[in-house]
């Protein structure tokens, strides 16, 4: 059995009181910083490791969080997660990622999951599936810090961090215009999904800006998926005036829209111009490169992980420091949409890939 170095041993090292040390390995500010770096430098020498249960027994604290999210193979969530773990790691904390599959049973699931825990608390990205919140009230009810991320719903009154998904609509549809198109198309999300009624919205907003009649018939209701894009563009097709460009909700939409678009041999961008939400990681590698919008997903997971560690510590559920953070939507135009390069904007990101 191999020894394991304890707080003792350290304390014997350095002719200390075992409570200077564990004050010291806390960060404790009674505790000078140079007697700090001895403790540190020799527990590193020992090879002590902390005894987390032993200390989160004595703390009332696991430094353990739970992150609830809708699928981790969709690479906008998982560069998310990687956000929050990266500050996890900073703040010593471990992170409990749980998938509830777009259903409301799993999210329960996996609240449950992180009750059973001891989590310190709950990061979450609402399922697609979900329409009754009571699950979510119930965490706030029982004290457990909870945030959510992306997907949010304003009138629960729980902390969130989201992207601008108005102006990042906006965006994307002014864009279309200012290409050259017209007849400006849109597939939507389920609108019940505050984001995905934000982005209707917000390309509604931009057509109503610059103009141009908001016409009902090119506006599809689909499931965001790569299906759903493929089944809006042979609808689209079979109107009698047709459109000459789509903003999908989001870039699986989008990509099944530039496939369907291929297969009926129609040119893009110069014949027809395709702009996502999402920036997901193949939009830069398929022909065209697919326009998008960057949701920063990086900054979303620190400011989520930073919103919930400031309830943690404050012991104040929905009375943080920040209730909610915007974060703002960063264009990526590609050759998906970009007929003339000199009409871009300054200040947005372009990328020539196509």
């Amino acid at each position: 059995m191999n020894y394991k170095a304890t707080i003792s041993d350290i304390a014997r090292e350095l002719n200390i009181t075992p409570a200077t040390v564990s004050r010291a390995l806390n960060n404790h500010p009674g505790i000078s910083e140079k007697t700090k770096k001895s403790v540190h430098q020799t527990a590193n020498r020992l090879q002590y490791k902390r005894n987390k249960i032993a200390s989160s027994l004595r703390s009332g604290k696991s430094h353990v969080i739970g992150v609830l999210v809708p699928s981790v193979e969709i690479n906008f969530f998982g560069s998310v997660i990687h956000g929050i773990e990266s500050m996890a790691n900073v703040n010593d904390y471990t992170v409990l990622i749980y998938q509830s599959n777009e259903t409301r049973d799993y999210e329960l699931k996996g609240l449950e999951t992180f009750l059973g825990a001891r989590v310190d608390g709950i990061l979450a990205s609402i399922a697609k599936g979900t329409r009754d919140y009571a699950h979510f009230i119930d965490i706030r009810q029982r004290g457990v810090p909870l945030v959510f991320f992306d997907r949010a719903n304003d009138e629960l009154g729980i902390p969130s961090v989201v992207i601008d998904d108005f102006k990042g609509a906006f965006m994307a549809t002014e864009h279309l215009i200012r290409q050259g198109y017209r007849r400006i198309a849109h597939i939507s999300g389920q609108e019940y999904i505050k984001v995905f009624n934000d982005r209707l919205k917000g390309y509604k907003e931009a057509l109503t800006a610059h103009h141009i009649p908001v016409d009902e018939s090119l506006i599809y209701s689909g499931q965001v998926s790569v299906e759903s894009g493929m089944e809006a563009i042979r609808h689209f097709l079979s109107l009698s005036q047709p459109p000459d460009a789509v903003f999908a909700v989001e870039d699986f939409t989008a990509l099944g829209a530039i496939r369907e678009l291929k297969q009926h041999n129609i040119l893009i961008p110069e014949e027809f111009g395709v702009i996502g939400f999402a920036n997901e990681s193949f939009g830069e590698y398929i022909t065209p490169g697919l326009s998008t919008i960057d949701q920063q997903t990086i900054e979303m997971g620190k400011e989520s992980f930073r919103l919930l560690l400031d309830l943690i510590q404050k012991k104040e559920i929905g009375r943080a420091r920040k209730n909610k953070v915007v974060l703002e939507p960063v264009p990526v135009y590609r050759g998906s949409s970009v007929r003339e390069e000199s009409e871009v904007l300054g200040g947005v990101r372009y990328n020539s890939i196509s």
